[in-house]
């Protein structure tokens, strides 16, 4: 038997130690590094846009003078956008998880397709305003309405809502779906009335993310050719439009000429802010309602 060298073992628990210690120091100083970054960020727009914060601001149209403009186009041509991004992405990329977790066959190429889709997950979102411009707006002939735009950020998302479902799926307990199927179910019905509602606090969440990424998009939108002019207001799916993220881009870029466009930049962002704000709430009180439901 070897005899233990005790004075080894001591330098080398001194050592990870103090790798420990350092690496706890490294980690909360870049942790604080960002925290102290973001709330200079999140003061400097605070401070600079929530004067110009109004009702008419709120409510107004797009203007050439700063003090005269607003951005409720800019608003509901977000809410319209997400009205076709949420339902588009949920239903094929919740589908399309359900099919490869508990209908496809575990082969090589099914494993091929689900290593591409995750890797889709990292591609730039400029790629996907490529794709929606050549797909949507020139072969489809919609041009920059609503559901062109909807489709594409529907584009960029869909990976992000396929992986996270495939990993709420998977987490699901394996003798919940034996159990059911001991008590002579289908596998739809298994997979209607186990599976899912156990998965859906983890769909949620991913679906929560995507969409939050989405709205505050612009490459995309920009490539398609969505404008930020003196446009009416979107009055359905089928109607120009512009978004927040374009507004704050095209008004950051005319800051440069005329002041006030940063403030209104600002304000937008204030905005854009909440709006995130809410819609993440209300996604998660939901999914939380979900959760109760079925766990008890």
């Amino acid at each position: 038997m070897q005899l233990v060298d005790h004075q080894k073992v001591n330098k080398r628990m001194s050592f990870r130690i103090i790798v420990n210690r350092i690496s706890s120091i490294i980690f909360f100083l870049s942790t604080m590094l960002g925290l102290v970054v973001l709330g200079i960020l999140l003061y400097r727009v605070f401070s600079q846009g929530f004067e110009w914060i109004n009702m008419d601001f709120i409510t107004g149209k797009l203007s050439t003078q700063p003090e005269r403009a607003g951005i409720m186009g800019a608003i509901l041509g977000t809410l319209w956008l997400m009205a076709v991004v949420a339902p588009v992405t949920m239903f094929f990329g919740v589908g399309t998880a359900i099919y490869l977790e508990l209908y496809a066959k575990k082969n090589r190429f099914n494993g091929w397709l689900e290593t591409n889709i995750a890797n889709l997950a990292g591609v730039p979102s400029i790629v996907y305003g490529i794709l929606g411009m050549t797909i949507f707006v020139r072969a489809l002939d919609f041009g920059n309405i609503v559901l062109a735009g909807g489709f594409t950020m529907s584009l960029l998302i869909l990976p992000i809502v396929i992986v996270s479902s495939q990993e709420a799926i998977r987490a699901v307990p394996k003798h919940l779906s034996e159990a059911s199927y001991g008590m002579g179910a289908t596998k739809w019905q298994t997979v209607r009335r186990i599976v899912l509602p156990t998965a859906l606090p983890g769909i949620m969440t991913g679906a929560i993310l995507s969409l939050s990424r989405a709205i505050g998009e612009t490459a995309p939108l920009v490539v398609i050719g969505i404008p930020a002019l003196l446009i009416p207001f979107p009055g359905g799916i089928f109607d120009k439009f512009t978004v927040l993220p374009m507004q704050i881009y095209y008004w950051t870029l005319d800051s440069s000429l005329v002041d006030e466009y940063a403030n209104l930049a600002a304000a937008t962002i204030v905005t854009l802010l909440v709006m995130l704000l809410i819609m993440n709430a209300t996604a998660i009180l939901i999914r939380s309602k979900f959760q109760k439901q079925y766990d008890n």
